[in-house]
C-alpha cells in the first residue's frame, strides 16, 4: 500500500504557471509508473503525463504536450507535474496516480492502483 499526497494546486491567471507535487508516503516509488490524471465538473476523469520512476520515460496527453513536463526527484521520492501557459480549459482537480508493477506507460485509468486526494487548478480568463 501507498499512500499520495499531492500539492501545490491553486488559481492562476490565464498563460501562467504552476507547479504541483505528488509524494508517496511510507515507501519509495522503486519501479513505479507515476501518473497524473485530472477532472473538471461534469466530465469523466481524464489522463494528463505518466512517467517510468526507474528510467524516467514520459508520455503526455495531445493536450498538454508542450505546455506541461512531468518530472521526478528521487532524493524527495516526489513527482511533479510543471504547468506553463496554463488555459482556463485546465481547470480541474488534479490527481496523483501510480502503478506499482510498472507496466507501460498507460492513459487508462484502470491502469493505476494507488491515487492521491487531489488538488484545485483554477485557471481565469
Amino acid at each position: 500500500q501507498v499512500r499520495l499526497v499531492e500539492s501545490g494546486g491553486g488559481l492562476v491567471q490565464a498563460g501562467g504557471s504552476l507547479s504541483l507535487s505528488c509524494a508517496a508516503s511510507e515507501r519509495t516509488f522503486g519501479s513505479y509508473t507515476v501518473a497524473w490524471f485530472r477532472q473538471a465538473p461534469g466530465k469523466e476523469r481524464e489522463f494528463v503525463a505518466a512517467i517510468y520512476w526507474s528510467g524516467g520515460s514520459t508520455y503526455y496527453a495531445e493536450s498538454v504536450e508542450g505546455r506541461f513536463t512531468i518530472s521526478r526527484d528521487g532524493a524527495k521520492n516526489t513527482v511533479y507535474l510543471q504547468m506553463n501557459s496554463l488555459k482556463p480549459e485546465d481547470t480541474a482537480v488534479y490527481y496523483c496516480a501510480a502503478d506499482p508493477y510498472g507496466r507501460p506507460l498507460s492513459s487508462r485509468v484502470t491502469s493505476y492502483n494507488y491515487w492521491g486526494q487531489g488538488t484545485q487548478v483554477t485557471v481565469s480568463s
